[in-house]
């Protein structure tokens, strides 16, 4: 494996692990561990910029002139990627909305609750 299926495939891992650390930090949220969630949501990022650092190399390439073929190996990394970003804009309002529920269960402080 080389060239643009190697490009595409750590495009994949790499989305892969930020989507799965993103719902970590769901679940975290969910049990009240704010601060793990924060961690995970951290290192989620740490990923998914590694994946875009590679797709950025793929767009180079192409506006260099090296034209690739039709990959589907390459919209399915893509698509990968755009739904991590998705999921993890709708897992940060959802940790906001945890948060607001344990404040009014008064199971957190005021301070813990960052509009």
């Amino acid at each position: 494996m080389e060239g643009m299926e190697l490009v595409a495939f750590n495009i994949i891992s790499n989305a892969g692990t930020a989507k799965s650390l993103v719902m970590e930090a769901l679940y975290a949220a969910r049990e009240g561990r704010y601060e793990e969630a924060e961690d995970k949501l951290k290192e989620s990022r740490q990923y998914l910029t590694e994946g875009h650092k590679a797709h950025h190399q793929l767009i180079q390439e192409e506006a260099s002139g090296n034209n690739f073929t039709f990959s589907l190996l390459i919209m399915h990394a893509e698509d990968q990627m755009m739904s991590v970003e998705t999921i993890n804009d709708l897992v940060k309002e959802m940790i906001r909305m945890y948060k607001d529920i344990h404040y009014l269960k008064g199971e957190i402080s005021k301070n813990s609750v960052v509009k």
